[in-house]
């Protein structure tokens, strides 16, 4: 799903943002050869896996992996699918999974990075490629995170959040009390019977989709650099049965000027930008390109006047 500009709004402030999905939505991107978040993703996969796919001692999966490889195949039959005998094909790729054993002949690899994989996590490798979507498990009994297989992370570190209370998780958020007092009530929310999504956004000096902060490099912004802007459409597929929910996690990755492509979006964006407080600036790394961005989105508004 396209990112919603609406999400941009000001006075900005950090909070949920969540909204019902709208019936029949689908919540997963097939992912198809030559696509960047396919390469970016076995990238990551391939070179540092233990980076990208976590788990909580203990936790079992086996349902939200089952719930999610239904989703995919219930959305995308033509992409991903499931039979009786343990077979869950990724069609795009070339490659599936006959129990734990990769079968295929996609690009080589592919097959290759899900064979070196433990065999435990190569189902979660063959969905996390086959989608352009991250994913990470919420337990609404607990409020914690569990497990995740996140590729493409939006500078933050996967291995440091996994097993921790949804508060914990965005402890280092600016302006975050909204979030911190109604996580609790927000993991039993996204856990129940409803299917949720919320936008988030920033402007970044990176243009890839992998934000790592040990992989990304410096966060400095450079006179030159030319800023992207980064969304992510995250939604929930829940489990009720086990107060449990799939975290799905949608990461693009545009130059701001072909993304701010209209005299509204730019003011929103420039109004949204001028109401941050000094924290979230800091936080978003956005102080020292404040007055640069200002200036550009108020010239990129005036355009069409």
């Amino acid at each position: 799903m396209p990112f919603d500009f609406d999400a941009v709004s000001a006075p900005f402030r950090m909070q949920p943002g969540l909204r019902r999905l709208a019936p029949g939505a689908t919540q997963l991107t097939p992912a198809r050869i030559g696509d960047t978040h396919l390469r970016e993703k076995l990238a990551v996969l391939t070179q540092h896996a233990g980076q990208a796919l976590l788990s909580a001692p203990g936790f079992d999966v086996r349902p939200a992996l089952q719930a999610l490889g239904e989703q995919a195949a219930r959305e995308h039959a033509d992409a991903f699918t499931v039979d009786g005998n343990g077979v869950h094909a990724a069609h795009h790729l070339g490659w599936s999974l006959h129990g734990d054993e990769p079968i295929g002949d996609g690009p080589a690899d592919i097959g290759a990075c899900l064979s070196a994989l433990p065999a435990a996590w190569r189902l979660p490798a063959l969905l996390s490629l086959a989608f352009a979507e991250d994913f990470a498990v919420i337990d609404g009994a607990t409020g914690r995170i569990p497990w995740l297989a996140v590729c493409l992370p939006s500078h933050w570190s996967p291995e440091e959040k996994v097993g921790r209370h949804f508060a914990e998780v965005h402890a280092p958020v600016a302006d975050n009390q909204t979030l911190i007092t109604a996580s609790d009530h927000l993991a039993r929310l996204v856990t129940g019977t409803d299917r949720w999504e919320r936008f988030v956004w920033t402007v970044t000096p990176h243009g890839t989709l992998d934000n790592h902060p040990a992989r990304c490099g410096a966060t400095d912004w450079m006179d030159d650099a030319e800023p992207f802007f980064r969304t992510e459409h995250q939604t929930f597929i829940p489990l009720p049965e086990h107060r449990q929910a799939v975290f799905t996690i949608h990461v693009e990755i545009q130059p701001l000027h072909q993304a701010v492509d209209t005299a509204e979006r730019a003011q929103r964006l420039h109004d949204a930008i001028a109401s941050m407080s000094p924290a979230v600036l800091a936080y978003r790394n956005l102080n020292v390109p404040r007055e640069r961005l200002l200036a550009w989105l108020t010239q990129r508004a005036a355009a069409d006047a």
